[in-house]
């Protein structure tokens, strides 16, 4: 079995070509997800969240509102260390779970889609690493449409994980998003193809 850390700075393209390589065949781990699971109400990782930051970040419902929480940590370095340090080694495990069950089904390719894969230190979950990059202009203008992100707030977010050139230092394969749709899809289906295709082993 193979398994990609595909990551990437934020609107840079990653969930794009995760579902490109999730129709190639591979199974896909959203680190998003993931961080979904972990923020389960009255959980353990739940619990030190509220613990570092107070119940004005819950719902009515008692879930933690991302949003709010997003507001105070990408504005405070130090607001989002402490965040990280709760998160990410919980995550990790679970990740490292999941791919081990996938591993146990027979999975060939798995995808791990991380958009703080670097940064996490979760390097030694995956075999290769992929990077998808994007131009400043294009990253702000996906924020804005697909997130209803203010520049303001997308560029905090920016400043948090590493700058794409940094990223890419890591890739084993870097992708260029600045392109149509269809060529994207058509460089992923040549990497898959280079890599998994037909009479190889993953």
């Amino acid at each position: 079995m193979r398994v990609i850390g595909l990551t990437g700075g934020i609107c840079s393209g990653k969930s794009t070509i995760a579902q490109f390589l999730a129709r190639m065949g591979a199974a896909v781990i959203s680190a998003d997800e993931i961080g979904h699971e972990a923020y389960r109400p009255h959980g353990e990782t739940w619990q030190q969240v509220v613990d570092a930051f107070g119940k004005e970040i819950l719902t009515d419902g008692e879930e933690i509102d991302r949003k709010k929480l997003g507001e105070i940590v990408f504005r405070d370095p130090e607001a989002l260390k402490r965040l990280n340090s709760i998160m990410h080694p919980g995550m990790h495990r679970m990740a490292q779970r999941r791919i081990e069950e996938l591993r146990r089904d027979g999975a060939a390719v798995v995808v791990l889609e991380a958009p703080l894969l670097v940064e996490a230190g979760w390097l030694d979950l995956v075999d290769e690493v992929w990077v998808a990059k994007a131009s400043e202009a294009n990253v702000l203008k996906r924020c804005a449409e697909r997130s209803g992100l203010t520049e303001s707030q997308a560029r905090s977010r920016m400043a948090s994980q590493l700058s794409p050139d940094e990223k890419a230092k890591y890739g084993d394969v870097v992708i260029d998003t600045d392109v149509s749709l269809p060529e994207v899809e058509a460089k992923v289906k040549q990497l898959w193809q280079e890599r998994f295709g037909a009479g190889k082993q993953p």
